[in-house]
């Protein structure tokens, strides 16, 4: 299978919805969106790694790669290889001197290990089709080198069921182009659901 490289564009807080954050993918040269539902000590430790800060004491994911770096080994790359019950699946491409070794991880870990070895993130067109959102060409983008931004934004209560599929697409263009991705996940499986 042909693999598709992401980059961060976004890590999204909702104030309404307690520890839930979003980790948002761009799919580099095209204009599709992973968003990724995760917790608050993942978006804590992807946070600190993006903004280049330097914790008094290692985090995990910094223990982690400081124990790789001791023994000499390598994190190619991750890919986000399945998707299975809303539930994202995910490999580190580990190399040594005389082996390169997939190790099964959590996404929200193996983002957090991406950032601080600076390795290129993955997927592939399945995962992207079933859950990614396509953004319009007029959407904002991050430029390359641009920092990722971190925003908060507050829920919106509306009943999605109440909505025809339409009334969902103009939703969802108005929530993306307000970069609202944790909404935009639940419009876009409501969708999904009725399709």
């Amino acid at each position: 299978m042909k693999k598709i490289e992401l980059e961060i564009v976004a890590l999204s807080h909702s104030i309404t919805q307690t520890h839930s954050y979003a980790v948002v993918l761009g799919e580099i040269n095209g204009l599709r969106r992973l968003p990724i539902v995760i917790g608050g000590f993942e978006a804590q430790a992807i946070a600190v790694a993006l903004e280049n800060m330097q914790p008094s004491r290692p985090l995990t994911h910094d223990l982690m790669k400081n124990f790789m770096n001791a023994f000499n080994v390598d994190l190619q790359e991750i890919i986000i290889s399945d998707l299975q019950e809303g539930i994202f699946y995910s490999k580190l491409v580990c190399f040594t001197e005389n082996d390169t070794v997939e190790i099964d991880s959590r996404t929200s870990d193996a983002l957090a290990l991406a950032v601080r070895f600076g390795c290129p993130i993955y997927t592939y067109e399945h995962i992207l089709e079933n859950a990614g959102i396509l953004m319009e060409d007029g959407a904002p983008k991050k430029n390359k080198g641009e920092s990722v931004g971190i925003e908060e934004r507050g829920g919106n209560t509306d009943d999605l069921s109440a909505l025809n599929l339409e009334e969902l697409q103009t939703l969802l263009n108005e929530v993306l182009e307000h970069e609202d991705y944790i909404r935009a996940i639940s419009i876009r499986d409501e969708i999904n659901k009725r399709k």
